[in-house]
């Protein structure tokens, strides 16, 4: 049972991420105080998205963990990223926005890392058996 409830973790972290990347690329099509109105969301999403890897990696092998962990790296530059996005205008705010795409993006694969790292040991497992 153990596995199913770790497996399920790693998902609904991936779906947290993925959401996040939706989100932001949604607001990144948003001109103005609309966009700005969204990407303030940004980071509440990002922390729930961290919160959610942070309690799953206790029940993963070595190389989920590490691809967890580094999509916790990006996701704390998402939300900081975010952060610049609302508090600057022009063109900054376009290199805030893109680059908290990037750091979303890079986070969804190393979740989706994480995902198959998992898939894969459960095979690897249940074969030896």
């Amino acid at each position: 049972m153990q596995d199913t409830k770790a497996k399920d973790a790693v998902d609904k972290a991936r779906a947290a991420a993925q959401e996040l990347h939706k989100a932001i690329s949604d607001a990144a099509a948003k001109r103005g105080g609309a966009a700005k109105a969204d990407l303030e969301a940004v980071s509440q999403k990002a922390k729930a998205a961290i919160d959610s890897i942070k309690s799953s990696m206790a029940n993963q092998n070595e190389a989920a963990k590490k691809q967890l962990s580094e999509a916790v790296t990006y996701l704390e530059a998402t939300g900081k990223h975010a952060g610049e996005a609302v508090k600057s205008s022009g063109k900054d705010f376009q290199i805030a926005v893109r680059q908290t795409i990037a750091d979303a993006r890079a986070a969804v694969q190393k979740v989706s890392e994480a995902v198959a790292a998992k898939r894969t040991a459960q095979s690897t497992q249940h074969a030896r058996q």
